[in-house]
């Protein structure tokens, strides 16, 4: 949805407040026009801001995509779609998306705002990615993990079984990306125990790219 061309220009120095909704699984949703972008907020984090999503944003830029022979991109979390947006209009990536979202009003908002920009193939899957990834069988050469309610990770996406399940889904030489809040010293405290005890012993070469306030965790080296 493209906004006229002064609200374009006044959003660098004031943020528009386009509509606010109560998604299945966030109590709120709120969709703001801010420089010049979408962005998707609920009450205590920021789910999507197109290429100012920036911890995806400066790790795409690290893991050096032009030297990725990547085809296939799994999403598991699509917020307003920041990930596909910014790989085909901001990094000049060609791609085919699947992305899982589990709330109806979210997958609303994304193709009201962003999906429809895209054109690079994109399946949206509207239903539960714990449920998705046990039974997947196609395996995909990028897979970002991106799920958060408001800003907390389900804990399910925590567990054992569900990291073996996604590592079932990346193809060989493929990458697997997830994001970890690494803000607080709460925030710190809980993604470094979730590394180290957790995520290495599923992916034992694994190392973490740390990109405005969140670590970025990857099941091998770059």
């Amino acid at each position: 949805m493209q906004q006229p061309f002064w609200k374009h220009i006044v959003s660098y120095f004031y943020e528009f407040r386009i509509e606010a909704v109560e998604g299945e699984h966030n109590p709120y949703l709120e969709v703001v026009y801010s420089k010049g972008r979408y962005r998707l907020d609920t009450e205590n984090a920021i789910y999507s801001y197109e290429n100012l999503y920036t911890n995806f944003y400066y790790s795409f830029r690290r893991i050096k995509l032009e030297k990725q022979d990547f085809k296939t991109v799994l999403i598991l979390g699509l917020g307003l779609g920041s990930i596909p947006v910014m790989l085909e209009r901001d990094l000049g990536q060609q791609y085919h998306y699947t992305a899982v979202e589990i709330d109806e009003e979210v997958l609303h908002l994304a193709y009201k705002y962003a999906l429809q920009s895209l054109e690079s193939p994109i399946q949206v899957v509207h239903g539960d990615a714990k449920l998705f990834v046990r039974q997947c069988k196609e395996k995909f050469d990028l897979v970002c993990m991106d799920i958060f309610l408001d800003d907390v990770i389900p804990n399910e996406f925590e567990q054992i079984d569900f990291l073996e399940n996604l590592k079932s889904l990346i193809a060989p030489k493929g990458l697997l990306m997830y994001n970890r809040l690494f803000n607080t010293k709460k925030d710190k405290a809980i993604t470094q125990h979730f590394y180290k005890d957790v995520f290495c012993k599923i992916f034992p070469d694994a190392m973490y790219l740390n990109v405005d306030g969140n670590w970025m965790l990857l099941n091998r080296k770059i």
